[in-house]
């Protein structure tokens, strides 16, 4: 069991270990072929290195399909083959919206790893994944930050941090490792249904791109959004850093007089930064606009806006909330 994915998996193992000093890891599996190949990938790896950091598997059943028990059952059987433990979550509301779906999933999870201890996550997003996800969030119009959120480590929060070790795999050669040892694959008949916006992207519109305008697009897009990625995290060290040096020492307030002398791109940032680090919300266009707009005047006179049960001050180089 010496294949190139054992090999690229064991050096992000072996980093994602020694870099975290983990004693035990959360894995997200679906039962499809990208988790089946990341649950194979992760025994292999403990067998070979003779880890004893403990894994538990967990997965979220959404009941959006008839045979959803039969999948459940399967991956409790399958699992007991390497003598590990399954937490299974359902979820008794249905939900269609694919984001909602998302962020219930994310939330499961993490609440999960919070009551047991965990520090590490880890799911089985790939290449394809990333791809799909920028393209989703583009036609949405994203930011760059947007754009690059799939990324091979995220902080969560102060305890928790995910980690895609599969991140540069394609689905193709998942597809490949999973017919070469003979993966027992759930097939999801909800990943045809045309009326899901990253279906119609996976099986139509990417295929398309392929064949029409550059031939292995992936690698193409995921070169760009390497890049993007390296670039954004500059911008957003650069917005801390402004954030931290701006704010006021005692009261939840901006000095914007520091911020109308920075880039455009820097002066966006800090404003998230700051309604979000102090009020877990994320400032809508708009008022992001009209906020830039009022504190890159030459003359300021003291204003008042209201924004989501929020009275925004600009008065006095400060931008501060009552």
């Amino acid at each position: 069991m010496n294949t190139y994915l054992h090999k690229h998996f064991n050096i992000k193992m072996n980093k994602i270990i020694e870099d975290q000093k983990l004693q035990s890891i959360i894995v997200g599996i679906s039962g499809g072929q990208d988790s089946m190949c990341l649950l194979k990938l992760i025994e292999d790896f403990k067998k070979k290195t003779k880890s004893y950091i403990k894994i538990e598997y967990i997965y979220i059943d959404h009941q959006w399909k008839n045979d959803s028990k039969y999948q459940i059952k399967h991956l409790i059987n399958y699992i007991k083959l390497y003598k590990n433990t399954i937490s299974i979550y359902q979820i008794q509301k249905l939900v269609i919206s694919e984001i909602k779906a998302r962020e219930l999933r994310y939330k499961i999870i993490i609440n999960h790893a919070l009551n047991y201890q965990n520090s590490a996550i880890i799911t089985g997003h790939t290449k394809t994944d990333k791809i799909e996800t920028f393209l989703q969030q583009l036609i949405r119009g994203t930011s760059i930050d947007g754009a690059t959120s799939l990324i091979f480590k995220r902080k969560l929060n102060t305890r928790i941090t995910l980690f895609r070790p599969l991140l540069d795999i394609n689905r193709s050669e998942i597809n490949w490792f999973c017919r070469k040892f003979y993966m027992p694959i759930w097939s999801d008949i909800t990943n045809y249904y045309y009326n899901i916006s990253r279906n119609r992207l996976r099986y139509e519109f990417i295929p398309y791109l392929n064949n029409y305008f550059m031939f292995n697009i992936e690698n193409n897009l995921n070169d760009f959004l390497n890049i993007s990625n390296i670039e954004n995290e500059y911008i957003k060290q650069n917005a801390i850093k402004l954030y931290i040096i701006s704010r006021h020492k005692k009261n939840i307030a901006l000095n914007y007089k520091l911020l109308k002398i920075q880039h455009f791109a820097i002066q966006t940032r800090t404003l998230q930064l700051f309604f979000y680090h102090n009020f877990n919300k994320s400032l809508n266009k708009d008022m992001l606009m009209k906020l830039i707009f009022i504190t890159n005047k030459k003359y300021n006179k003291a204003q008042l806006l209201q924004w989501n049960h929020l009275i925004i001050h600009i008065e006095y180089q400060w931008i501060y909330i009552s």
